[in-house]
């Protein structure tokens, strides 16, 4: 996926934008680290949701190197922290108010990338780990290179998935699974994610670009306006019921068709 105009290069997370303005790729870039994350990874993720032109129709997520991200920088867990930043340890002993707050913001960089005027994909190879896998099930639709190894292993450390990663996990696999999946912290390969929707789609790692492009192609081809009444439909199918979401439908294809007759606002 070529993006012709940078515009966000910092602290692990690169922003680009082609040509046409329709589709922008996220990278991220520290693969001698296995792209693991921190602070102020997430925070250059959220300056990259801010920063997306309107334009823009389709996001491509995806990590340099071996390893779509290996998931939290253990740094994280040292009395020291990272450079500038509070440690987890002395996060931990601020008040619920502030630890909540911090949280808040770091969940961020996890909730733009389902925006209903946009369609994500992940283009994940490799390992994708805890806060990783997170960052993976954040985006709307994976394309996955036969070597994936997805894995929650928040568990593992005490901790619980906290970066928005629950909610689509147990929509896509089902409660049950996804307990067994968090608990244990095993290893979900290619043939089980793509068999649980995990993935949406698996292909050989060097097929993994052109099947990502392949896909945005096809998102690309339906009218804008169809797609993000569709995906907001689809959304809150989630949380309504039948005749609720009947009624949304109803609403949805009058706008649509008064659109296409030329008598929308």
């Amino acid at each position: 996926m070529t993006a012709s105009k940078t515009l966000l290069d910092q602290d692990g997370v690169r922003l680009g934008v082609d040509d046409a303005g329709a589709v922008a790729t996220v990278t991220l870039t520290n693969p001698a680290k296995r792209n693991a994350q921190s602070p102020a990874l997430w925070r250059a993720l959220t300056e990259a949701g801010r920063l997306l032109p309107g334009s823009v129709r389709v996001v491509v997520l995806r990590g340099e190197g071996k390893s779509f991200s290996a998931g939290l920088d253990r740094q994280a867990f040292t009395p020291e922290g990272f450079d500038g930043e509070p440690s987890f340890l002395d996060l931990a002993r601020g008040s619920d108010a502030e630890l909540d707050a911090v949280i808040a913001s770091y969940q961020e960089a996890f909730t733009w990338w389902r925006r209903n005027d946009l369609v994500s994909i992940a283009a994940v190879q490799g390992h994708a780990i805890g806060a990783g896998f997170q960052l993976a099930l954040a985006c709307d639709l994976r394309v996955c290179a036969d070597d994936v190894q997805f894995a929650m292993r928040e568990t593992s450390l005490g901790l619980v998935p906290d970066l928005g990663g629950t909610h689509p996990l147990v929509s896509l696999v089902g409660y049950a699974r996804a307990l067994e999946i968090c608990a244990t912290g095993r290893f979900v390969r290619a043939p089980e994610a793509e068999l649980t929707g995990l993935a949406n789609v698996v292909v050989p790692a060097a097929e993994l670009a052109s099947a990502t492009e392949d896909l945005t192609a096809a998102l690309l081809a339906a009218p804008r306006d169809a797609v993000v009444e569709t995906k907001a439909l689809l959304r809150g199918a989630l949380t309504r019921g039948y005749d609720t979401q009947r009624e949304a439908e109803r609403a949805a294809q009058a706008r649509r068709l008064r659109d296409l007759a030329g008598l929308g606002e």
